[in-house]
């Protein structure tokens, strides 16, 4: 997510850290530098230029703290700028006591509208809501039964009908969600390749018999200014309430979602960050600005980790590591609970340091390790000492590697295993994370997606 942007801005503000004294002339050319890496991530122009003037003013201002060095100083300004750019951002979902609040998304073709429905279903689901999903665009061949079958793996209710106009069956399906003790009603709209008077005064029709109290606009960031643009167009026609950003895991410059709220004023509501019904988030935008400077996301780590673990499995491995009774098996459910958290790449860019890290190699070796594991036998996952050669050759043969890769992946199982005797020892003492840093193999670097003795900034 904006690995460019994210890119040519550290290199950027790594070159002002540096600097002893903060002046004016060193200030506008870090400045524009920063214009030039917003103007070639897709940023509005205008846009660029308001932000880049708050940088300069507020810099002139700025008193210089003693405890802290000018060029972090600086860097703090841009920080807070971007966020005052994308913000500020309410995610509350409004109540209604006369009926079922009405969600109404609205977009242009293709940029992920179905999809994103089922996403906020299962959001509100979350919530402890109960949604009704309304297949209202009967213009896209197949969009019904998309959102039948998507409505169906999340088990929420869908209501459809054949032939009919979307205003009324918007309307009846408001009826419906009362009528079922539904508390949310999503429509999912139709939408088309272009914005044309067909599509507003059909939308503005379903505004009208469905009463909406929020409308959300769903826009592909990948398109950058382009999703600026047609916001603008839809805010002027609708007067939404906010954006859904889909495909921001795949925009690796960030315009949209830099430029939207100070071109249209409504601020990115949901970010869709991944094809799964779960890669549906709340934007915040100073989580995000922390991301764009390199300075990773830890909030969203905790987050995630903490939606996807098993508090109880945990204990069990805890107690194994102080019993030192770790095995294969436990190796293995560990690997299972990684893969939940999605994407090495997005997880561990969210830790500080590690956005521009290639965690490709790791995420192959997953499927790797995970089959050799799944090809010995349950004795010897308890006790991995008693694989000797045949062993070996059957494992690699059933698991379509080699022995040598059996042996390695042995091979740093026993070091991990040492690695967590003497963390378990020492208490966790800095002295003992320090010899466990000291003791990394070169194997388990690899493993992380990076260069033996290569360690994160």
């Amino acid at each position: 997510m904006f690995d460019s942007l994210t890119k040519n801005l550290d290199g950027i503000l790594r070159k002002l850290r540096g600097t002893g004294v903060i002046t004016e002339d060193n200030t506008r050319e870090t400045m524009r530098e920063i214009r030039m890496a917003l103007l070639e991530a897709d940023v509005s122009y205008k846009v660029v230029k308001d932000f880049t003037n708050a940088c300069i003013e507020r810099a002139k201002g700025q008193e210089v703290l003693r405890s802290v060095a000018p060029g972090q100083q600086v860097v703090k300004i841009v920080h807070d700028e971007l966020v005052n750019l994308m913000g500020p951002v309410d995610h509350t979902i409004r109540h209604s006591e006369h009926g079922p609040v009405v969600i109404m998304l609205a977009g242009l073709q293709g940029s992920g509208k179905t999809t994103t429905a089922a996403k906020l279903a299962l959001y509100l689901t979350h919530k402890g809501h109960a949604p009704l999903l309304v297949a209202a665009d009967v213009q896209r061949p197949a969009a019904i039964e998309q959102l039948k079958v998507l409505g169906q793996q999340l088990n929420v209710p869908v209501y459809a009908e054949e032939g009919g106009r979307p205003p009324r069956i918007c309307e009846r399906a408001v009826q419906v969600a009362r009528d079922r003790n539904c508390d949310m009603v999503i429509l999912d709209t139709a939408g088309r390749l272009h914005i044309d008077q067909a599509l507003m005064e059909e939308l503005r029709e379903v505004k009208e018999k469905a009463k909406p109290q929020h409308i959300f606009l769903v826009c592909d960031a990948m398109t950058g200014q382009d999703a600026v643009n047609s916001a603008n167009e839809f805010n002027q026609q609708l007067e939404i309430d906010g954006v859904i950003l889909t495909k921001l895991d795949g925009d690796a410059r960030g315009g949209a979602a830099l430029s939207i709220k100070a071109v249209t004023g409504k601020p990115v509501k949901f970010i869709g960050v991944g094809e799964k019904l779960e890669a549906l988030e709340e934007f915040h935008p100073d989580r995000m600005a922390s991301r764009i400077l390199g300075m990773g996301d830890v909030v969203s780590f905790v987050e995630k980790v903490q939606a996807q673990a098993d508090v109880e499995k945990a204990r069990e491995l805890e107690e194994k590591i102080r019993k030192r009774t770790l095995t294969l098996e436990d190796f293995l459910d560990q690997l299972q609970q990684v893969k939940k958290l999605g994407s090495l790449k997005d997880v561990l860019g969210l830790l500080p340091g590690m956005g521009g890290m290639d965690f490709s190699s790791a995420q192959n070796e997953i499927p790797r390790v995970e089959a050799i594991v799944r090809s010995m036998t349950p004795r010897e996952r308890m006790d991995p000492d008693v694989i000797d050669t045949s062993r070996r050759q059957r494992i690699a043969a059933g698991s379509g590697t080699t022995a040598q890769e059996v042996n390695q992946l042995l091979k740093q199982f026993r070091q991990m295993k040492k690695m967590m005797k003497m963390f378990s020892e020492s208490g966790g003492k800095s002295k003992a994370l320090g010899g466990l840093m000291t003791r990394m193999p070169g194997g388990a670097a690899k493993m992380s997606g990076m260069r033996p003795g290569k360690r994160p900034r």
